[in-house]
């Protein structure tokens, strides 16, 4: 079986096998998006103007503000040609550190996209819910995605994360952690996300856990965007892979 649809990110026409179709494989037969990459923009027009609009016809209102945590460049610069919109990175500039935000930012975005990009903030990550929603005027979103789990809550990898770093050792890589209390913990075979470094998963989120988070930080609204959208290549994803709306 083969499913048409046209790219939202890029406008292309796609046809591509049934199996193409899944959260990370890329299926787009131009610019390579993928399922989750085209939910982002799907919900993100959505919410902006009441229906889905594909990036080639974004409208021009740079009255829009918002900002993405190291978003898909194939997606980020439409974005920033439309919108007053500003891709945002932990390392390079222009830089953002979710964690800790300066208190002139906030209030001033209509939205923020932040996908696959909580589950390798240091703990507490409450932190990081917080400050998302601080930034965000009274009517904002932001548009989120982690991978997640339907158990009962998140597993912190390294719940005690104070002075680390990662070594590679004959065996691969490990972590090595002083906590506050000064006791030294290794951690063998850390998880990395395409590749090493700043891409370590600190943890596993649960369902039930990021409904949590986002009610103690104050959203108002969180919608788990499980709706398919096969005109532009959005199928019925599974439960565990489900991008999320919240709303301040």
């Amino acid at each position: 079986m083969r499913v048409e649809f046209r790219c939202n990110l890029c406008g292309a026409q796609c046809n591509v096998p049934a199996s193409a179709i899944s959260r990370e494989s890329p299926s787009c037969v131009d610019c390579g998006s993928t399922v989750r990459l085209r939910s982002i923009i799907h919900l993100l027009t959505t919410e902006l103007f009441g229906r889905s609009i594909p990036l080639p016809e974004l409208p021009l209102r740079k009255d829009i503000v918002g900002i993405g945590l190291s978003d898909a460049v194939c997606y980020a610069a439409a974005l920033a040609q439309n919108l007053s919109y500003t891709n945002t990175f932990f390392d390079i500039e222009p830089r953002l550190d979710i964690a800790n935000v300066d208190e002139n930012l906030s209030g001033i975005y209509d939205f923020i996209i932040a996908s696959d990009v909580f589950e390798h903030i240091a703990p507490p990550v409450s932190r990081a819910f917080n400050n998302a929603r601080r930034l965000l005027k009274p009517q904002g979103f932001m548009v989120f995605t982690v991978p997640y789990t339907l158990e009962t809550d998140t597993i912190e990898h390294f719940p005690q994360l104070n002075d680390y770093r990662i070594v590679k050792t004959d065996a691969g890589f490990q972590l090595e952690n002083r906590t506050l209390d000064g006791e030294i913990q290794v951690f063998a075979d850390p998880i990395f996300h395409d590749g090493s470094g700043m891409t370590l998963e600190m943890r596993l989120f649960s369902r039930i856990a990021l409904e949590r988070e986002f009610a103690a930080a104050g959203f108002s609204r969180l919608r788990f965007a499980d709706e398919a959208s096969p005109a532009y290549g959005i199928g019925s994803q599974k439960p565990w892979e489900i991008p999320m709306v919240a709303h301040a």
